[in-house]
């Protein structure tokens, strides 16, 4: 009987990695239910170990008394005489319990309660096993498939890869080898519930850690992944060491190691890049494999940028359905506007970033009152409008005589607000042919007027590619996906 004991205890300790303490307090338990189900309480039973455990006993502990009231609590002085001779009134005495005794409804509900004790148990040992591997990669093999998602023998617990985490490049057969990223450990009534993932950026920094020593050793460290899951990865690195090339030591000799990541991938196109604190470099690099002749920042506060390359770089650039542009966009979390040379020759860098400036500023799309100059002093306004002048017009007509007899404002503010309205407020000259009248010919002075932009006709409207809603041509990213946009026109 105790060997069948000790064997039992370490097949489970074998089988289910349970420790032998956890096996003992199951034991142990399920003798008291049992114990409880036969004599209706086990609040005087007491269950042993001999020193090596190999044998248990369960023992009754019973008070001696001279007149019995509960029997499964109390014993006759003469009863427990004859078990031991030195008893006396009001002692404690143990009496062992044949486990013969407990009936078949006993021994049921032992049984009941040693599989639950045991499946918690398990159960708390496995998350507490796999909670500590969240973000890590492990190896198990396909079981089977049912509504797309994916079951995974992982040895000790089965795993789940849902349809969302899986590549859409990727086909798996029944006992396929499947690396994949723990994301999640939840209990379930069921069981233990590992997720697994394949398309989360984590399984590429915990590949890249696999097979880039230098980034396992913190040497080259990854700023930031961004990726299209089964289309294209965008990694930016630098080096804690001068000596460290971070491009070089991702890539290997000859390129082995990142080839040894592209085809864990399955073939999915990986860019690595090298991480600038400067915006632009970090732009230009972000933008590879496609070459950037200059980065122009539009819009610092909104991080706007426009990128400018050959014409034959543009649609690497840009990137098929405008992936490459996109990526580059949530790496560096700027908004890039790719241009060629030709493109870029057109525009008018200065009336864009005047526009840029107004939206920033939430203008209106013609300034006529000083107060509503982007940057203006609320002092100076307030100076001006004391002296009745409270359009930029009321202040173009004054003379420099005027100006100096103004009250409330002084020098600097005055040329100030000269500068403002010479970088926010276009100054247009119309002049009128003279009208002939005989032999005299009158000119009629040229009137100045202000605005802030050139009236321009409603722009043409078109369709995302990317996801249908509305862009027009002036329109430098989609207002519901967020991807750059670029038109060319052909004749």
């Amino acid at each position: 009987m105790a060997t069948d004991m000790s064997e039992a205890i370490h097949q489970l300790i074998h089988d289910r990695g349970i420790s032998e303490e956890l096996i003992l307090k199951t034991i142990e338990n399920t003798l008291l239910a049992a114990y409880k189900r036969r004599f209706g309480n086990a609040d005087n039973a007491i269950v042993r170990f001999n020193s090596d455990n190999r044998m248990v006993s369960i023992y009754a502990q019973k008070k001696i008394v001279d007149g019995v009231y509960d029997p499964v609590a109390e014993i006759d002085l003469e009863e427990a005489k004859e078990l031991n001779p030195d008893a006396e009134l009001g002692d404690d005495l143990l009496i062992e319990v044949d486990p013969k005794e407990f009936d078949r409804i006993a021994i049921q509900s032992a049984k009941q309660t040693a599989h639950q004790s045991i499946r918690e148990i398990q159960k708390d040992s496995l998350y507490s096993e796999f909670k500590d591997k969240v973000g890590e990669i492990i190896i198990g093999y396909y079981q089977r498939e049912r509504n797309g998602t994916i079951y995974v023998d992982l040895g000790k617990v089965e795993g789940i890869l849902p349809k969302k985490y899986q590549s859409p490049r990727e086909i798996y057969h029944v006992n396929d080898r499947i690396k994949a990223l723990i994301t999640e450990v939840n209990k379930t009534p069921a069981g233990l519930q590992v997720v697994l993932s394949r398309t989360h950026t984590d399984f590429v920094r915990a590949i890249f850690e696999l097979e880039v020593p230098e980034v396992y050793d913190k040497t080259v460290e990854i700023h930031k992944i961004v990726r299209e899951a089964g289309y294209r990865t965008k990694l930016a690195v630098y080096s804690n060491r001068d000596d460290v090339d971070p491009v070089g030591a991702c890539v290997g000799l000859k390129g082995v190691r990142i080839q040894a990541v592209i085809r864990e991938l399955e073939g999915e196109k990986v860019d690595i890049l090298k991480f600038d604190p400067d915006a632009k470099r970090f732009i230009k690099n972000a933008l590879s494999p496609a070459e950037v002749r200059d980065v122009i920042i539009l819009d610092e506060g909104k991080h706007q940028a426009l990128a400018v390359v050959a014409d034959s770089q543009l649609s690497l650039a840009i990137g098929k359905q405008g992936l490459n542009v996109r990526l580059a966009n949530r790496l560096v979390d700027w908004n890039i506007d790719v241009k060629t040379e030709a493109q870029f020759a057109e525009m008018d860098i200065a009336s864009e970033s005047r526009r840029a400036v107004s939206e920033l500023f939430g203008d209106s799309e013609e300034i006529s009152k000083i107060s509503e100059l982007p940057g203006i002093s609320k002092e100076t306004a307030e100076g001006l409008l004391k002296n009745n002048i409270e359009f930029i017009e009321d202040f173009l007509s004054l003379s420099e005589t005027e100006i100096s007899d103004l009250k409330e404002v002084n020098v600097a503010q005055i040329e100030e607000l000269r500068r403002l309205i010479e970088e926010y407020v276009e100054i247009v000259e119309n002049e009128e042919a003279p009208e002939e009248t005989g032999d005299v010919e009158e000119d009629e002075t040229a009137k100045e007027s202000f605005e802030t932009s050139e009236e321009e006709e409603a722009p043409e409207e078109y369709e995302c590619p990317e996801c249908g809603a509305r862009i027009t041509v002036d329109m430098t990213n989609c207002p519901n996906c967020g991807i750059g946009l670029s038109f060319e026109y052909e004749e």
